[in-house]
């Protein structure tokens, strides 16, 4: 009967250990030994690069299951998330996600959004910085905002219709009160492209792949959208500095299929909470230019909620979305 009792004690006593380390979440049942992270943008880019750098801390965990990264690119990230909608509700199939759930949806590509899916972790953000090509008369976004109400649609913006290359310059458009020409382009490496060959006169870049351009003088970068500088370019002034209320950045997180239970979603929060304190992937995300802002299940669903209220309503205003 001692035996039985020390037993019991012994047990209560690692089941607590377990809990207050934030690990107790290895119980879900999770039928796989490996579980794909679908990322619906191509190998090798900016987004895929960030992801992996995640899973690779998550497995060094000792992740069970051990996560994988399956790129399934197309249709501006939205053939990956179509498959992912589909998968089983089991924690064998995670998505890789950011803003562009939103704008899809608000743009007509696809009839689903960020609610078609189950918030499990909010990991970066990487901020936009408003780029210019180097011959334009403005060389911040003041200057821009008045040669805008100069020539009303007429300033030529570049970036992917209905992505969130295209949405950064409408929320510009709502703090400032201006409307520019939006020209669309197929992706970033052609976005920069028509801005350093001086095609178009504006385009959004961040600081990874265009920190070289700007310093060289190939680009100019008019604000960022940082609540402080960035001390990589200290000389460019934020956007909230120069007057307009617009802090933004390409936020990536990781959701799972609608209906996946509680347990497993906190399985893998947890697991990527600890990786978002890894001071590998701190430094890793902060040579790319990109913060990292944890945010779990619940604060990662409100994030969603507030975000997309704003956004469905400048989508409304500027006759992107139609409800119904």
């Amino acid at each position: 009967m001692l035996r039985a009792s020390v037993w019991m004690a012994g047990a209560a006593f690692a089941a607590l250990a377990l809990a207050a380390t934030g690990t107790s979440a290895q119980a879900a049942d999770i039928p796989c030994r490996t579980a794909k992270l679908i990322v619906p943008w191509g190998a090798g880019g900016g987004t895929d690069v960030i992801f992996r750098t995640f899973v690779e801390s998550v497995n060094k965990q000792g992740a069970k299951p051990q996560l994988q990264v399956v790129n399934i690119s197309g249709q501006g990230g939205n053939k990956g998330a179509k498959e992912a909608k589909g998968a089983k509700a089991d924690g064998c199939t995670l998505f890789a996600i950011h803003q562009s759930a939103l704008t899809s949806f608000l743009s007509g590509r696809v009839d689903f959004t960020w609610d078609a899916f189950e918030p499990v972790a909010l990991l970066t953000r990487t901020p936009a910085i408003f780029g210019a090509n180097p011959d334009v008369p403005y060389n911040d976004l003041s200057e821009l905002v008045a040669a805008a109400k100069e020539k009303p649609g007429e300033i030529i913006a570049g970036g992917t219709l209905g992505s969130t290359s295209h949405f950064v310059f409408l929320l510009l458009e709502d703090a400032a009160g201006i409307k520019f020409k939006h020209v669309s382009y197929d992706g970033t490496r052609q976005r920069m492209t028509a801005l350093l060959a001086k095609n178009i006169e504006l385009g959004e870049i961040n600081l990874a792949s265009a920190k070289k351009y700007i310093a060289t003088g190939e680009l100019k970068a008019l604000g960022i959208t940082t609540a402080e500088r960035n001390p990589e370019i200290g000389d460019v002034k934020t956007a909230k500095e120069q007057g307009y209320d617009l802090i933004y950045g390409t936020d990536r997180g990781i959701v799972l299929p609608k209906g996946t239970p509680k347990e497993v979603i906190d399985h893998y929060a947890a697991l990527l909470k600890k990786a978002a304190e890894d001071p590998a992937v701190i430094e890793a995300m902060t040579a790319k230019g990109t913060s990292v802002n944890y945010l779990g299940p619940d604060g990662y669903r409100s994030y969603f909620e507030d975000t997309f209220s704003t956004w469905k309503r400048i989508a409304t205003e500027v006759g992107m979305y139609k409800e119904g």
